[in-house]
């Protein structure tokens, strides 16, 4: 079979429902990837909150406590989104990070636990005296 995986339909061996979004849509100006599900639930997704959670080794490391805090990522935007085969999404975003594949199942649990997540960031950006700022030029008053 050939095509996008339809809501609700699942592979020839599996047994679990895999919750493929009815609808994408990127909002550039706000900085917001939204998400509609067939049962009528709406998400919607800062690029810095995709971009944070990253799926990709580089961010979640290759192994539990290898994980990478993301800093300075308040600002970042995705240029760019494609499907990879019938499963997953990959986001080109603005700060060159491209290597995360976004399986539908780990979509729609970002969704779904968005709000622990972005709490459970912004605890870890504090203890580590870090900030969401993307680093910039530091002025310097003249006397």
């Amino acid at each position: 079979a050939s095509g996008p995986i339809q809501p609700g339909e699942s592979g020839a061996s599996m047994s679990v429902q895999i919750e493929v979004p009815v609808a994408i849509r990127l909002h550039q100006a706000s900085r917001l990837l939204e998400l509609s599900y067939a049962d009528g639930t709406h998400y919607s997704l800062s690029c810095e909150y995709l971009r944070v959670y990253s799926p990709s080794a580089e961010v979640r490391g290759h192994g539990a406590g290898q994980e990478t805090l993301q800093t300075g990522k308040r600002l970042v935007t995705i240029e760019r989104i494609e499907t990879v085969g019938n499963y997953a999404l990959q986001f080109h975003f603005s700060d060159g990070h491209d290597s995360g594949i976004y399986s539908w199942e780990y979509l729609h649990e970002l969704c779904r636990d968005q709000q622990r997540r972005w709490s459970d960031y912004l605890a870890r950006l504090t203890l580590a005296g870090a900030s969401r700022e993307p680093p910039g030029p530091v002025l310097i008053a003249r006397q």
